[in-house]
Parts: C-alpha cells; structure tokens; sequence
C-alpha cells in the first residue's frame, strides 16, 4: 500500500523549454497520479510549477497551491487547481507546504527552489520531520550540487550519514518508490538507526 498520499515540489517558475525536463515533468505527474498522491507546489501558473500542476490536473490527480498574498496580487497564481491556500507571507507558505505534505521532490528551478530544499533538508537532518527527500536529477542538473555536498563531507562540515539524507535520481519512478520505503520506516526505528545532527 502507498504510504505517500502528499508530495510537495519545489520547482521553478521559470521553464527552460528543455525537451528532457519537460518529459520528466509529464512522467512525474503520470506517477502522482496513478499512484494517489496529491501534488503540493507553490502554486504558481507559470514556469516548471505551472507545468507540473497543469499536467496533473490534466490527467485527474489532486493539486493544492500555497502561495503567499502578494504573489497573488501579480496576478502569478494558478486559477484552475484543486484548492489554494493564500497565506500572509513567505514563511508561512512554507511552513503549510511542508505540513501537508508526505514528502518533498525538488525538480530544477533557481534560488527560491534551492532555499526551500535546503531548508527542509536541515528539518530532516535537526529532528523536525521525518520525511523523504528526493531531488529529481533530470539530465544531471544538480550533479554540481551533490558533488558540493561531497565536498563538505571530505572537509567535515557534513557528517556522510546527513549527506545521505537526499534521494538523487534521474528515473521518476525509482525516486518515488524509495520515498515510499523510507515513509514506511517507522520514526523510532529511523532516528535510532542515524547518527544525524
């Protein structure tokens, strides 16, 4: 049985018009939606976010946007999904992504994708949560910034076992299927297993 039923993207609000990625995109929204898992993203209609949302909605999967109010204001959220939940700012935004979600999948994007994955990584890695996280490596695009993460571990400012936190996959499907068996660990095992923080 699935033990994922939320996934939270972070992705770009930007779209590089790359074939590969587009594909990807599809194949993710496929896999969400075959397997139940309702899409939580920012809520943007624009951009690889606006493409992802899009194709799920397209195929009747679920899609719950969270996007702050001054976004809404510039006219950038998405009018036709599931549900969207307006918050005051952008610390709340992310706060609600994470809390209705099962897990995380970052897809490529820039500064505001990285902040968001970076952030619920260290959560993940202090205790707060205890969700999978999985980037989605369409074409090596952040092959640089795991070969970073390496380099933190051999200069010891990241101990192997934290580095170890993130899922790196090129294949949609084998990435949700190891979020699925890493929620299905129960938390006490997980924690007691890892020498984390």
């Amino acid at each position: 049985m699935n033990k994922l039923k939320a996934v939270c993207v972070y992705c770009g609000s930007n779209f590089n018009g790359d074939i590969h990625l587009r594909n990807a995109i599809k194949k993710l929204a496929e896999i969400l939606v075959e397997e139940d898992i309702k899409l939580v993203y920012g809520g943007g209609s624009v951009g690889v976010m606006g493409l992802l949302a899009n194709d799920v909605l397209e195929l009747g999967g679920q899609v719950t946007g969270v996007i702050p109010q001054f976004l809404m204001d510039k006219e950038v959220g998405h009018k036709g999904i599931t549900e969207m939940i307006i918050t005051e700012n952008m610390h709340q935004r992310k706060q609600k992504m994470a809390d209705l979600s099962d897990g995380f999948v970052i897809l490529p994007g820039g500064f505001g994708t990285l902040e968001e994955f970076f952030e619920v990584l260290t959560w993940l890695q202090l205790g707060l949560h205890n969700k999978p996280i999985g980037v989605l490596n369409v074409g090596g695009f952040y092959d640089p910034l795991f070969a970073q993460m390496e380099l933190m571990v051999q200069s010891k400012f990241l101990k192997p076992a934290n580095r170890d936190l993130v899922f790196n996959e090129a294949d949609a499907n084998i990435l949700i299927d190891k979020m699925d068996h890493f929620s299905a660990v129960p938390d006490e095992v997980w924690y007691k297993e890892r020498d984390l923080i």
